[in-house]
């Protein structure tokens, strides 16, 4: 089986929006899901349902693809499946490094998904020498002072780093020298790196504050006509009177000012 870091997805040289590229994993899980329960066609509507996107976006996406379905039919569930993980280059093996092996690191070692879906994860790495030849995942874990040597043993593809924040653009530094030009960070910082090389940010504290913003909005929409309903008017406001002497005549860029302004 060949490795990632002998071929690129065609999605580039193609021509494909990346904004549709980041759908084609959502269309994939949708039809992968039906695939399971041997259901043969879907329909537009249905997909686009399943996928979480309105069915003109899925179907300008697919025309990316040269696919667009049979009228009244829909689409071949198996085939797009094939099109899609194409594509996408999952129909080959892709290698990935994972470094920093705490919690977040162990679970994504854990994970039964990666393998389903054409990635296999090749080593477990971290700084901890305490850590060195414990088995996560039934992977031994392994020093960072051997990361160069296992990428290139292993022909690793993708790195995962999973790091405290201060370790992270070390590790993408070492990552990219050894020749590594896709990372996913999951580590809470913005990583530096050349052209060429793509990042993918996991950070779910900035996702859980972008939820809270949206919780304060619909508790502040919610409040608002109850506010309305029980509000007072605000009590009249004197007119201003400029002091014994002044001259009201003066203008400023504004209207009137007062001739003495407090001190």
């Amino acid at each position: 089986m060949a490795t990632g870091r002998t071929h690129r997805p065609a999605t580039r040289s193609r021509g494909i929006p990346e904004a549709t590229v980041a759908r084609l994993p959502l269309y994939l899980r949708a039809l992968t899901a039906l695939s399971e329960r041997s259901v043969p066609t879907v329909s537009s509507e249905e997909l686009a349902t399943a996928a979480g996107v309105n069915s003109a976006k899925l179907r300008k996406d697919f025309s990316y693809l040269g696919s667009y379905g049979t009228r009244g039919v829909g689409y071949d569930v198996e085939y797009l499946v094939y099109q899609i993980s194409r594509e996408l280059g999952l129909t080959q093996d892709w290698p990935v490094v994972i470094v920093g092996i705490g919690n977040l690191g162990a679970a994504l070692a854990n994970y039964g998904g990666f393998a389903s879906r054409g990635f296999r994860v090749a080593a477990l790495i971290d700084a901890d020498p305490a850590m060195a030849g414990k088995p996560v995942a039934g992977i031994p874990v392994q020093h960072t002072d051997e990361l160069e040597k296992i990428i290139t043993d292993n022909g690793v593809s993708i790195g995962v780093i999973a790091t405290p924040a201060g370790a992270a653009q070390q590790v993408c530094d070492r990552l990219v020298a050894a020749g590594i030009t896709s990372i996913l960070n999951f580590a809470p910082t913005v990583l530096s790196v050349p052209d060429g090389v793509d990042v993918r940010k996991v950070d779910l504290s900035i996702e859980l504050q972008i939820l809270a913003f949206h919780e304060q909005r619909k508790a502040g929409e919610e409040l608002a006509p109850e506010e309305a309903a029980g509000a007072v008017p605000p009590p009249p406001v004197a007119p201003h009177r400029a002091p014994p002497g002044a001259d009201s005549g003066r203008q400023g860029p504004d209207g009137d000012v007062p001739a003495v302004m407090p001190a």
